[in-house]
């Protein structure tokens, strides 16, 4: 996951309260037509900043930008209140669930790279113990946000690349729809991971060595394909390059995984099987 931290915008650490959200993540959009995929990267993080001047200005009053996080259509988060903090973004969910805006409007189709950056968010929030679920602003309250193109994706799953029937008005149940978890940590950890045959071909990895200030992780991946047959590969997984992902040579036949720490086991990192 490539993530700006609010530290890159020379902001200090948040003044919102602490908060523990575990429920999911939560989307959002401006609500005006951006036009920052057909712009230079630096439009993102001036966007960024006039949004956190707006939240705090006299029209809302808030301590500190109103959202978690923000994926910019370059496929690169933006922290803002980041992890464990109060929010200002959803009412009634702002201290059960996290929240990402994509920074865009009404008729403006997320990016690539954009879906991509919010999907190695979700990932990484799921190995902190977050759940699976997203919903739209408009799940909580009366409102537009976040669009007809992105709530569709939220509904019908495109967002997250499982889609499913849309559903009726009913929120969706909270429910894991991939395996995941997070690697045990220390030098040597091993982390064995089950699977059933058939359903799953690939594993990805995502780290937060970039909010640790520590090194990349490095891990043997050993993937089981039956009857004793290993397929080993060596990786490394860097925060500043996004998910580092493993493809079974064999997915019908893939039975488990192993995974090994080859480094000093001190970076956190999360993974999630598709």
């Amino acid at each position: 996951m490539k993530l700006e931290k609010r530290s890159s915008f020379g902001w200090p650490a948040t003044a919102a309260g602490y908060a523990n959200p575990k429920k999911g993540l939560v989307v959002h959009y401006d609500g005006n037509n951006q036009g920052l995929a057909g712009k230079p990267h630096s439009a993102c993080r001036t966007y960024w900043k006039d949004t956190r001047r707006f939240h705090m200005g006299p029209k809302r009053g808030w301590l500190d930008i109103g959202y978690s996080f923000g994926a910019c259509p370059h496929g690169i988060i933006f922290e803002g209140r980041g992890l464990n903090h109060v929010q200002a973004a959803q009412p009634g969910g702002n201290t059960t669930w996290y929240s990402c805006t994509f920074m865009s409007g009404d008729k403006e189709k997320p990016t690539t790279a954009q879906v991509a950056a919010f999907r190695e968010l979700r990932t990484w929030l799921r190995g902190k113990g977050v759940g699976a679920a997203i919903r739209g602003h408009r799940d909580f309250s009366s409102t537009s946000c976040p669009g007809g193109i992105l709530y569709k994706m939220v509904r019908d799953g495109s967002l997250i690349s499982v889609p499913r029937p849309t559903p009726t008005p009913t929120p969706a149940p909270e429910e894991d729809d991939m395996p995941y978890g997070q690697l045990a940590e220390g030098p040597k950890a091993i982390t064995p991971i089950s699977l059933p045959r058939g359903r799953y071909k690939t594993i990805g990895f995502i780290a937060d060595n970039g909010l640790q200030n520590l090194p990349a992780a490095t891990l043997r991946v050993a993937v089981n394909h039956g009857a004793n047959a290993w397929k080993v590969d060596k990786v490394t997984v860097d925060s500043t390059k996004g998910q580092t992902v493993v493809t079974f040579t064999d997915p019908g036949n893939t039975a488990g995984i192993s995974v090994r720490r080859e480094d000093a086991g001190d970076v956190h990192v999360a993974w999630e099987v598709s």
